[in-house]
């Protein structure tokens, strides 16, 4: 059984769909999304997601700010922006071809 901890390359693709989706999340309910979604096959870490998420912001793919929960606790929220909107469609046009080209080669070996 492959890594469940190692999205290969996916992990932009998954925040950016899991935001179109379900916007204004925080840190921990993308992780939580992206393996309730895999039906726990995928996990995002906290040293993979965090930084993954700062270079997408840094990039204007999403949006981020400060709000507090009804505990009274802060916490950083994401949002996709327009940009990562465009950025999404990309990333999942990418991952079609790849996921296509590897099926072909399935098939044929």
């Amino acid at each position: 059984m492959p890594k469940t901890d190692s999205l290969q390359g996916s992990l932009d693709l998954l925040v950016l769909k899991i935001l179109s989706r379900r916007p204004h999340l925080h840190g921990y309910a993308i992780m939580s999304a992206i393996k309730d979604m895999s039906g726990d096959v995928l996990r995002a870490e906290e040293g993979s997601l965090y930084p993954a998420l700062h270079r997408m912001e840094e990039a204007k793919w999403i949006r981020a700010k400060w709000t507090t929960n009804e505990n009274g606790r802060r916490a950083r929220i994401y949002e996709l922006t327009a940009t990562g909107e465009k950025q999404l469609e990309t990333e999942e046009s990418r991952w079609n071809a790849v996921t296509s080209a590897i099926q072909q080669v399935l098939r044929t070996v």
